[in-house]
Parts: structure tokens; C-alpha cells; sequence
């Protein structure tokens, strides 16, 4: 188990880095389920929370100062405990987002203690110290790998056997509750994308969607290949219109030039 937790700590340590500095969406739900799902011998339940998680954060964005749960603590606590104590996905939904929760709090105290560092910047930028700027976001960088480290090893190896046996010690109206919390988090997740997103030219895509869902019945892969190839019609005749229009203006600026030559 040590070598299991010491894995995933050090997996929630970089996803912790690449959600602010490196962007490579290693930090996904979709991409850390999976792979805390390879660590634990069960790569099937650990693809089947990331997406679920997935669907929850889907559509939760910082938006100025409001952070939405972490992103990082919730597909590698809720995956994991999904694994470990052998639940529902939904029922570990409704673990994971109040553990983000709080941890996205500890995030923003630890930005505030560390937010003076950047009046020492300043200073560096005054005396060309490019070099010292540098070494503050390397260490910034350090803090995030060694927070996300120590808040993902802690629960995990600690508390894994204590997660199965309150798992198996829960009243039944507890886990069914939590079971209905988690499904409705997905739900959640994309009405916040769609209020994001929502536009009148839209609306008539949703539709399609949706009656291919519910009253066709096609999987959801047929549906995202034929929202692909809507894309791509709609993209190729942006495409053409775009150099029809650039030719045309072409062609006009020439006829005025030769107009003005005569």
C-alpha cells in the first residue's frame, strides 16, 4: 500500500503543478482516473470515475476570483476511494467534491501567504536579476508538487482501510443519498458549461442531440461522430466563405487600380 499511495502522491503532485503552470491537461479527471486506476490494478473503475468526475468539472472554469473545487484532490481521492473500498462511482462523486472543496480553500490561503513574493520580483526586475525571478516560480512550483504530495499520500494511506470499513459500516439512506448527490453533480457540471456556452445558433445542435439520445437511442460515440462531422462542415464552409470573400476583395482593389490607371 505504501508504494501505491507514494505512486498516486507523486502523481497528484504533478497534475498539481501542470494545472497552473503546465497545462497539459494531465490534471483532468479523464486522464487521472485512468492512471490511479493502472496503480491500483483496476484501470476499468478507474476510467469509469475519471469520466464521470469529468462530467462534473466539466463545466466548473475560474471565473476571476471564484475557484471552483479542485480539480486534482477530487479525481485522485474520488478515484481512489472508488477502487478501494469497491463503491459506486456516484457515491465517491459525493466524497470527492466536499474534499475539493476544502482543499481549494487551502490553495487559495497558500497563494495568499505567498503572494509577497512578488513585490520581491519587482525588486529583482529593477536590478535585472532575471535570474532570482526565476527561482521564485521554481519554488512556487515546488510548493504546489509538495502540497498536492503530502494532502494526496496522507488520506491515502491512512485512511484507505478506514474508508472500507465506514464504506461497509454506512447506513444504506446515507449511501443512496450520497449516490443521488453524484449523479446529479454531472448534471450540474453541464448546465454550468451550457450557461457558458449557450448561444441561439446553438440551440438547434442541443436539439439534435438530444433526440438522437432519447428518442433514437444512439450511443453516445455516434453522437459525438456526428457532432464531429458537423464541425467539420461547418468549419470547411467557414473556410471557403472566408477566401471567397478574400478573393473578392481582391478582385475589386484590382479593378479600381486599373480604373484608376486609365
Amino acid at each position: 500500500m505504501l508504494t501505491s499511495a507514494l505512486l498516486i502522491a507523486l502523481l497528484a503532485g504533478i497534475a498539481g503543478v501542470d494545472l497552473f503552470n503546465g497545462l497539459t491537461h494531465i490534471h483532468r479527471p479523464i486522464v487521472i482516473g485512468p492512471l490511479v486506476g493502472l496503480i491500483l490494478g483496476d484501470v476499468q473503475t478507474g476510467l469509469l470515475v475519471g469520466g464521470t468526475l469529468e462530467l462534473v468539472w466539466m463545466g466548473m472554469v475560474p471565473l476571476a476570483g471564484a475557484q471552483p473545487p479542485n480539480v486534482v484532490i477530487g479525481g485522485v481521492i474520488g478515484t481512489t476511494f472508488a477502487i478501494m473500498a469497491h463503491t459506486d462511482p456516484k457515491v465517491a462523486i459525493g466524497i470527492a467534491v466536499p474534499f475539493s472543496i476544502a482543499v481549494q480553500g487551502c490553495i487559495t490561503l497558500l497563494f495568499t501567504i505567498y503572494s509577497p513574493m512578488m513585490h520581491k520580483c519587482d525588486e529583482m526586475v529593477k536590478k535585472l536579476n532575471w535570474r532570482g525571478v526565476e527561482w521564485v516560480n521554481y519554488f512556487g512550483m515546488f510548493i504546489l508538487f509538495l502540497f498536492y504530495f503530502i494532502v494526496a499520500f496522507l488520506p491515502i494511506y491512512f485512511g484507505a482501510d478506514a474508508a472500507s470499513a465506514i464504506v461497509r459500516k454506512a447506513p444504506h439512506w446515507l449511501l443512496d443519498g450520497l449516490a443521488v448527490a453524484g449523479g446529479m453533480m454531472p448534471a450540474i457540471g453541464f448546465s454550468l458549461l451550457m450557461k457558458l456556452m449557450m448561444k441561439k445558433t446553438y440551440v438547434a445542435y442541443f436539439m439534435l442531440g438530444f433526440i438522437s439520445v432519447t428518442f433514437l437511442n444512439m450511443p453516445i460515440i455516434a453522437v459525438a461522430l456526428g457532432a464531429f462531422a458537423i464541425a467539420l462542415i461547418d468549419f470547411f464552409n467557414r473556410t471557403h466563405n472566408d477566401s471567397n470573400d478574400d478573393q473578392g476583395a481582391g478582385s475589386q482593389t484590382t479593378a479600381q487600380e486599373m480604373n484608376n490607371g486609365i
